[in-house]
């Protein structure tokens, strides 16, 4: 019998709603995992329980930690509960930093743990049977949800459930730099961009200490007069400046004029990857060292990306 470890971190699939009409992560692992029905043999870490909006880069530390420690206690998967908000950076970060054979696989939902159509009994019921599977090993770090397998590159969530790309049945160059600890990491801000809009932000994120700003661009990877000369400020400071785009489902070719400025200036385009996860791929470039045009044009550009399966 397989051994699986359920880490829980909170978010909805752990919440109920109290009186105030407010749902609040309030199940343990033992809940969550108490009417499973898998033949895996299943142990809980109750890590924390918080809301995905509240981690910080330092808990992305523990739960590589918990991933490792399981690891080395003869474990032949894992399984993160987490919220939905933050998956997609969580799912990224533990992806490029995770070189391990054991499955890591996390999940999550989009209905609270007490509510009459509650998805995540379901999902985490997949996530266990999934990391139990000897034929999941080599797999590193995915995500399921709805009955989909997802690798964290390109996820997204929307307002109907998540894009992304699917990992079954194709196999897929896992995107991994090296162990990295992200409490350590450089500082990286999003920058929105807007009509009108000046150079105050990417100014104030550059005072700040950031190393890296990911400009969340206008359309195919423009930006105003301003803010343009804003990059071109950044990048000449040594700044490490990366075009996304605030479009959902659009790809960065910075085929105008505003777009050529901001690449002329010294800006790297993420062709299809969007802001979140740009920001965490700049985190963990400038961690490691490596260079940010080559790992942006190697894991920048996420084909195929297509909705959830709904059950």
């Amino acid at each position: 019998m397989s051994r699986v470890v359920v880490i829980t971190t909170g978010g909805t699939i752990a919440t109920s709603t109290g009186a105030d009409r407010v749902a609040r992560p309030t199940q343990t692992g033992d809940d969550l995992t108490a009417g499973l029905r898998t033949d895996v043999d299943v142990e809980v870490v109750d890590l924390m329980a918080v809301d995905s909006s509240q981690l910080m880069p330092s808990d992305w530390d523990r739960m590589s930690a918990a991933v490792a420690s399981a690891a080395l206690a003869g474990a032949d998967g894992v399984v993160i509960t987490h919220g939905t908000d933050t998956m997609e950076e969580t799912a990224l970060w533990l992806e490029l930093t995770y070189g391990g054979d054991m499955p890591v696989v996390l999940t999550g939902a989009m209905r609270s743990a007490d509510a009459e159509d509650a998805d995540g009994p379901a999902n985490l019921h997949d996530a266990v049977t999934l990391a139990g599977n000897v034929h999941a090993k080599g797999i590193g770090v995915v995500v399921t949800l709805a009955g989909t397998i997802w690798q964290p590159l390109g996820l997204t969530k929307t307002g109907a459930g998540f894009v992304g790309v699917d990992v079954a049945p194709r196999a897929r160059q896992r995107a991994s730099l090296r162990e990295l600890s992200a409490s350590r990491a450089p500082r990286v801000d999003v920058v929105a961009t807007y009509a009108g809009g000046d150079a105050v932000a990417v100014d104030a994120c550059v005072a700040a200490g950031a190393e890296g700003i990911v400009l969340e661009s206008l359309g195919s990877g423009n930006a105003g007069a301003a803010v343009i000369d804003g990059v071109r400020r950044a990048c000449a400071a040594g700044v490490a400046v990366v075009i996304s785009t605030r479009v959902p489902g659009a790809r960065v070719t910075v085929g105008y004029g505003p777009g050529r400025l901001l690449v002329e200036a010294g800006a790297v385009v993420a062709s299809t990857l969007p802001p979140p996860q740009s920001r965490v791929l700049l985190m963990a470039a400038l961690a490691a060292g490596e260079p940010v045009g080559d790992v942006f044009a190697r894991w920048g550009d996420v084909p195929d990306i297509r909705p959830a399966s709904v059950r």
